[in-house]
């Protein structure tokens, strides 16, 4: 019992500091690309600590057919953050977070297919609610005007896709479980996002200024590196049903802080959208 509201916590935690990672996003003048890599280093150097420190082995040996799966899902989880980033810059957090959350909407739709799990009456009736919910978000007029919030959902939506692509190269993935698995997925993406930062303008840290740095810092190590810790410890604690309950404080909290704190608009018609796709991907999980 102990132990389990301990993980809890942790559970808890990790999702509310996960929801506040715009703000901190905003406040770094690099592009997005070169954002994911520092992210991926300095996350991947926090977990190398953390592997010493506990004296655990690095997870390298007997990887064998597993580590083609592990490269593609670091290259979808450097991609992902890269779209999730510049919707950021394109429409409120709010908009954005809610896009992002369609991740577990289109891994529904796509797990017939990949594992002939047969798709029940439920889960069609949660994937057309929230696919509503989105439209009613982006704003059903609003769908082919080009503005900055569509530009944003667009992003959003391309980086709830590859999120998703995680997921799913995700269950793939047997041997290597937990963080050691993220470990090697943040290698991974720095392994792509490396050479796609030098062929796309190349490292601009000396435009950060101290605001610049202590968030790019907060970013790296606190939302990635401390926040996947907490995240995996936590699981093998909770039975999977309150995972995915406690795991929607994350948009919660995003949602919360672009409105109540950045002064971001949202509109009573995307809060209605933002609540059917938060509810009923919520009641397809459980």
């Amino acid at each position: 019992m102990k132990h389990t509201s301990r993980a809890r916590w942790m559970l808890a935690s990790s999702m509310a500091i996960f929801g506040t990672l715009a703000p901190f996003v905003r406040n770094i003048a690099v592009t997005s690309g070169e954002l994911a890599m520092y992210r991926a280093i300095l996350a991947a150097s926090l977990i190398g600590f953390y592997f010493l420190a506990a004296k655990q082995p690095f997870p390298f040996k007997g990887l064998g057919h597993e580590l083609p799966l592990l490269l593609f899902s670091g290259m979808a989880m450097g991609i992902n953050w890269i779209l999730l980033f510049e919707a950021y810059k394109y429409t409120t957090v709010a908009i954005s977070t809610l896009s992002y959350y369609f991740a577990p909407v289109i891994v529904t739709a796509v797990c017939p297919f990949l594992f002939k799990e047969k798709l029940t009456g439920k889960q069609v009736l949660c994937f057309c609610m929230s696919t509503l919910g989105l439209a009613l978000v982006i704003g059903i007029t609003n769908l082919g005007s080009g503005g900055n919030d569509t530009i944003g959902v667009l992003f959003g939506l391309g980086a709830a896709c590859f999120y998703a692509a995680v997921i799913l190269l995700n269950k793939f993935i047997k041997g290597v479980a937990g963080i050691q698995r993220t470990f090697l997925q943040f290698l991974a993406a720095i392994a792509i996002l490396i050479p796609y930062v030098a062929f796309t303008g190349g490292c601009h840290l000396e435009t950060l200024d101290g605001t610049g740095w202590l968030c790019l810092l907060v970013v790296g190590l606190i939302h990635t590196g401390i926040t996947y810790c907490l995240y995996f410890s936590s699981l093998k604690e909770l039975p999977g049903q309150e995972a995915a309950i406690l795991s929607y404080i994350d948009p919660l909290v995003a949602v919360i802080i672009g409105v109540a704190v950045l002064g971001e608009p949202l509109s009573l018609q995307q809060l209605i959208g933002g609540g059917l796709i938060l509810a009923f991907t919520l009641w397809n999980e459980l």
